[in-house]
C-alpha cells in the first residue's frame, strides 16, 4: 500500500516537473514578448507558483486511472501488470508535449492559448503546414521529439513502479477504507482544494501581462476546461443573457435606424467597385490610424485623396468570418463559422447576388487556394461570375508556400480587369501578409520592430504591391469610374502586443478611393464607430439599392446610423460604442469595462442581446 502512494506521490512530482520544464520552453520560445513588454525577471519566477494549483489539479485529474488501477490490481495480487501502465503515461507524455508545441506554434499568430476551436482548425493539417516556416515547423517538432523520448526515458527508469513477488498482501478489511479516502483526496484535487469554487484556469490569472497570464495557465487544463465549455455553447443556454423578446426588441433597435437619410458619396450611379481585401492588417500599419510611420506608405498616401473610415473593426479574427461578413453582412459568432455550415447558407443574405441583379461583373481573385476554412464553397454559393485561384493562373510568377505573391498578383489583376463588363464589382484578397511570410525580399527590411518584426516587413511588402496595382489601374479605360475599397479581413498581433481581447486588436484599416468619390470627401476621415459587417448595407445604399435582407449590416452613412461594433471572442464578445466599451467571458466575466456610468446598464444589455440573438438565430438556420 505505501508503495502506491510513493508511486503515486513520484508520478505527480514527476508530471509537475514535466509542466515546468515546457514552460520554461514557451518562454524562452516567445522571450522576444518578455522582453517588449517588460516583464520583470521576479514576475517569470512567479509564474511557477501562481502555476502550481492547476498543475496540482491537473496531476490528480492525469494519475487517476492509474491510481485506482493500481489499488484494483494490488487487491487481486496481479501487480505484473504495473508495466504496462508505461504506455498510459507515454501517450499522456506524448500528448501534453504535443499541445504545448501546438501552443507555441499558434500564440505568435493568434495570441491566444491552445482551444477547441484552433484544435478545429486541425481538421486540414496541411493548411497548418503551409502556414508555419520550415525552421519553426522543425524546431517544434524536433523538440516535441527530444522532451517526448526524454520523459518517457525518466518515467521507465525512475517512476515505474516494480513488481514484488513476495509483497504481503493487502489487507482485504482495509482496502474499502482506503479507497474512501483515496478518493476523497481525489476529488479535492479536482477542484483544487475545499474551496465553494472549484479551481479554473481564471485562478492563475494573476498578473497584468497577458502573456504572463498565459504561460502560467496549464496547457493540459485550459484545452480540457476549453472543450468542455465549447460543447456546452452548443445548447445555447450560455448565450441566453436575458429574456428573449428583450433581446430580439434590442437587437431590432440597434440594426434599424430611425430614418432614411443616406449621405451620397459616390458621383456616379454605377461606378465599378474594386474591393482590395488585404490579409490580416492591422490598424498599427497605417500612420493615419496611429501607426508608426513607414510601414504602408502607399496606403497613407491614397488615404490623403480618399476618405479613410477611423474606427473599423474586424468581427471576426479569420479569414473564412470575414468573407461571411464582407459579402453576407454577417457577424461572426463564437466556437464556429458560417463557412463550415454550408446548410446555412441559404439564410444569409448575398452581397455579389444582390449586384449581379442590377447588372454588375462579379469576381473574386485569390493567389492561393480558397479551401481553407470551406471559403471556396461560401464564394461558390455568392455566385460570383469568376473565382481565380492560384492554381488557375499559368503565368511565370514568383509563388511562395501559400501561392502567388501581392507584388505579381495585383498589378495583373487590375489588368485584367480590363476584359470584364462594365460595371464589375471585382476583389482581389492578397496573401503575402500571411505566415509563413516567404514574400521576395525586394526592399530593406524594417529593423525596429522588437516583435512581429517579419509580420511588420510583410505589411510594408503588400503596401508596395499596393503602389503596383495603382500605377496599372492609372493607365485601364476604367479607371475613371472606379470605387477602389482597401478593407482588412482581419487582424492580427502588431509589434505593439495588443491582447487579442481588446479593441486596439481588432482595429483594421478601411478606405474608400478613386475619381468617383465626391470632390468634398477626398482627404477626410469618417469617425464613427462601425465593423465590417456594415459594409453590404453601405455599398449598396450608395449604389440606391435596398439593403433590407441584410439585417446585421448598417449603411453607416446613414444620418440615423447608431455606432457600435462587435466581435466575437471564443467564449464571449466585445461591444464598444461611443460612450463605453466592454468584453464579456462567459466563464470570466467582464474582461474589460470601460463605460460611463450612467450608460452602463443600457450599454451592457446592448450588446448581451445583440450576442445572443445572434448565436440564437443562427442556431435556428
Amino acid at each position: 500500500m505505501k508503495r502506491i502512494f510513493f508511486t503515486i506521490l513520484k508520478t505527480m512530482l514527476f508530471l509537475m516537473i514535466l509542466f515546468a520544464s515546457l514552460r520554461i520552453f514557451f518562454l524562452i520560445y516567445y522571450w522576444d514578448i518578455v522582453v517588449v513588454d517588460n516583464i520583470r525577471l521576479d514576475d517569470i519566477v512567479k509564474i511557477f507558483w501562481h502555476a502550481l494549483p492547476l498543475d496540482f489539479s491537473t496531476t490528480f485529474y492525469l494519475t487517476a486511472i492509474p491510481c485506482v488501477s493500481m489499488f484494483i490490481v494490488s487487491f487481486f495480487n496481479q501487480e505484473s501488470v504495473f508495466k504496462y501502465l508505461r504506455w498510459y503515461y507515454f501517450v499522456i507524455i506524448a500528448a501534453y508535449v504535443l499541445m504545448v508545441m501546438g501552443e507555441a506554434g499558434i500564440y505568435g499568430e493568434w495570441r491566444t492559448k491552445l482551444t477547441f476551436k484552433a484544435v478545429a482548425y486541425l481538421e486540414h493539417p496541411s493548411e497548418v503546414v503551409n502556414t508555419a516556416t520550415t525552421s519553426q515547423l522543425v524546431t517544434l517538432i524536433s523538440m516535441w521529439a527530444c522532451f517526448t523520448l526524454l520523459f518517457s526515458w525518466w518515467y521507465v527508469r525512475w517512476i515505474e513502479p516494480t513488481y514484488e513477488k513476495n509483497r504481503h498482501p493487502i489487507n482485504r478489511w482495509w482496502f474499502p477504507a482506503t479507497l474512501v479516502v483515496v478518493g476523497g483526496l481525489y476529488f479535492m484535487g479536482f477542484r483544487g482544494g475545499v474551496n465553494d469554487i472549484p479551481i479554473s484556469t481564471s485562478s492563475a490569472y494573476w498578473s497584468k501581462h497577458y502573456f504572463v497570464n498565459s504561460v502560467t495557465v496549464n496547457t493540459g487544463y485550459n484545452l480540457f476546461e476549453n472543450t468542455l465549455n465549447t460543447l456546452k455553447f452548443k445548447t445555447r443556454t450560455d448565450f441566453h443573457y436575458i429574456d428573449y423578446e428583450e433581446a430580439e426588441m434590442r437587437a431590432d433597435y440597434l440594426n434599424t435606424p430611425d430614418c432614411d437619410s443616406t449621405v451620397r458619396i459616390f458621383k456616379t450611379r454605377r461606378p465599378n467597385i474594386v474591393l482590395v481585401l488585404l490579409e490580416s492588417w492591422n490598424a498599427d500599419f497605417i500612420e493615419a490610424l496611429g501607426g508608426e510611420p513607414g510601414i504602408a506608405p502607399t496606403f497613407d498616401s491614397l488615404a490623403r485623396d480618399g476618405y479613410l473610415v477611423t474606427n473599423f473593426y474586424a468581427t471576426g479574427n479569420r479569414s473564412q468570418q470575414a468573407m461571411a461578413s464582407v459579402f453576407g453582412g454577417f457577424p461572426a459568432v463564437p466556437v464556429t463559422t458560417l463557412t463550415n455550415h454550408p446548410e446555412k447558407y441559404y439564410a444569409i443574405p448575398s452581397l455579389v447576388k444582390k449586384m449581379d441583379s442590377v447588372g454588375y461583373y462579379t469576381s473574386f481573385y485569390f493567389g492561393g487556394r480558397l479551401n481553407y476554412g470551406n471559403i471556396l464553397s461560401y464564394l461558390r454559393y455568392n455566385e460570383f461570375d469568376l473565382i481565380v485561384e492560384g492554381d488557375d493562373i499559368n503565368e511565370p510568377f514568383i509563388r511562395g508556400n501559400l501561392g502567388i505573391h501581392d507584388t505579381e498578383l495585383l498589378p495583373w489583376f487590375a489588368k485584367q480587369l480590363a476584359n470584364q463588363p462594365e460595371p464589375f464589382f471585382a476583389t482581389a484578397f492578397t496573401l503575402s501578409s500571411h505566415s509563413p511570410y516567404d514574400y521576395p525580399k525586394i526592399f530593406e527590411e524594417i529593423t525596429w520592430p522588437k516583435i512581429e518584426k517579419t509580420f511588420v516587413n510583410s505589411g510594408h511588402y503588400t503596401d508596395y504591391s499596393l503602389k503596383l496595382l495603382m500605377d496599372v489601374a492609372r493607365q485601364q479605360p476604367w479607371y475613371d469610374n472606379t470605387i477602389f475599397v482597401f478593407m482588412a479581413d482581419h487582424s492580427h498581433p502588431s509589434y505593439r502586443n495588443d491582447p487579442s481581447f481588446s479593441f486596439n486588436y481588432h482595429h483594421i484599416p478601411f478606405l474608400i478611393y478613386g475619381e468617383p468619390l465626391v470632390d468634398s470627401l477626398k482627404g477626410k476621415t469618417f469617425d464613427k464607430i462601425c465593423d465590417n459587417v456594415d459594409f453590404p448595407a453601405t455599398l449598396l445604399a450608395q449604389l440606391g439599392l435596398s439593403h433590407d435582407e441584410f439585417y446585421w449590416s448598417r449603411d453607416i452613412f446613414n444620418k440615423c446610423f447608431r455606432p457600435f461594433a462587435f466581435y466575437e471572442q471564443i467564449d464571449g464578445f466585445g461591444w464598444k460604442t461611443p460612450n463605453g466599451e466592454f468584453v464579456y467571458s462567459n466563464n470570466e466575466g467582464f474582461v474589460v469595462k470601460d463605460i460611463e456610468e450612467q450608460y452602463s446598464d443600457s450599454i451592457v444589455r446592448d450588446g448581451k442581446s445583440y450576442m445572443q440573438h445572434h448565436y440564437d438565430l443562427f442556431s435556428r438556420y
